[in-house]
């Protein structure tokens, strides 16, 4: 059965950092372009990066350009987000989700995934 379990949520401080993990299992990683999505309370869920299936490609939006940096290791099936300088408003529910296909122009939008996790919590504040 495919899965993707998200992890590395936390609580942290504005200004400060989390890596985020996200988990596959039941499939071969490496097969699949990887997005990393929030969702805000009371605000529609958004597209915050992408990574193409080996790894060469990102994307992100631009309110995490220059502070998040996704990456992954196809041979721990495993992909990352690394968040820094966190300010409140990247206070969401993170998601990653899996394609089959390595479109980075779609990478950000939720129609381009078939599987998905089950969100790991990130608040920043003081």
């Amino acid at each position: 059965q495919l899965q993707l379990v998200e992890s590395g949520g936390g609580l942290v401080q504005p200004g400060g950092s989390l890596t985020l993990s996200c988990a596959a299992s039941g499939f071969t990683l490496e097969t699949w372009a990887i997005g990393w999505f929030r969702q805000a309370p009371g605000k529609e869920r958004e597209g915050v990066s992408w990574v193409s299936k080996r790894g060469g490609r990102t994307n992100y939006a631009d309110s995490v350009k220059g502070r998040f940096t996704v990456s992954r290791d196809n041979a721990k099936s495993t992909v990352y987000l690394q968040a820094d300088s966190l300010q409140p408003e990247d206070t969401a529910v993170y998601y990653c989700a899996a394609s089959d296909r390595d479109l980075p122009l779609f990478g950000l939008s939720e129609g381009y995934y078939t599987y998905w996790g089950q969100g790991t919590q990130v608040t920043v504040s003081s």
